[in-house]
């Protein structure tokens, strides 16, 4: 999975700039204009302005919707790690944030599969008699993103830091949760969507 994700890295920077150097080959004087819906006209230098990584995580938040699973999905740090197991299974999901009781906007930390696996299951501690509070990863040691990251930064964080659920903050608190999968098909998506459009300026397609 991560070396798949550091291909898809790599191969949109290399699409990426080898269209776009094409486009600045192009000699502005004999280009004609492309002209939108709108009837005006854009340079390549405006391609390039609204081109490739501009899809933040606020976009893929609205994209998941409030009432998607796993968009913002919790529990506290006083229930059993049984009851969040049992919670990731019913939403089909893969961690869920951690608050303290009655304060749900104050993010206490995040458990995983991961955390269930390695400190539940292998060392043989039983799940009903554990709290999540025990074994989650605290607030403190943390890799969060803001509304405003771009997909592909969050994208690299993840990467780097081999891990697939990242909370987003903003100055209110937390107000949702991506994955990796949230992520990996924004930028797909992203990516698509520019490479119409580059092929369609191009050809003279707008």
């Amino acid at each position: 999975m991560q070396g798949g994700i550091r291909t898809l890295l790599s191969h949109g920077n290399f699409l990426r700039n080898a269209v776009l150097q094409h486009i600045r080959l192009v000699n502005p004087s004999v280009m004609r204009p492309v002209v939108f819906t709108r009837h005006e006209s854009v340079s390549a230098a405006r391609i390039e302005e609204h081109g490739f990584e501009s899809t933040t995580i606020l976009d893929v938040l609205k994209a998941k919707g409030k009432s998607a699973d796993g968009s913002w999905l919790w529990c506290t740090t006083d229930d059993t790690v049984y009851d969040a197991v049992k919670s990731m299974t019913q939403h089909n999901v893969g961690a869920l944030v951690v608050v303290k009781p009655g304060e749900q906007k104050s993010i206490a930390g995040i458990i995983t599969e991961r955390d269930y696996l390695r400190k539940i299951i292998v060392q043989g501690r039983s799940s009903k008699s554990t709290k999540v509070g025990d074994i989650m990863t605290e607030e403190n040691k943390l890799i969060t993103v803001k509304p405003d990251t771009k997909v592909l930064k969050a994208m690299q964080l993840m990467t780097d830091n081999r891990i697939r659920h990242i909370p987003v903050i903003d100055s209110s608190g937390m107000i949702g949760m991506v994955s990796i999968g949230d992520v990996v098909r924004a930028v797909v998506s992203e990516h698509r969507d520019e490479l119409n459009r580059l092929s369609a300026f191009i050809q003279g397609g707008y």
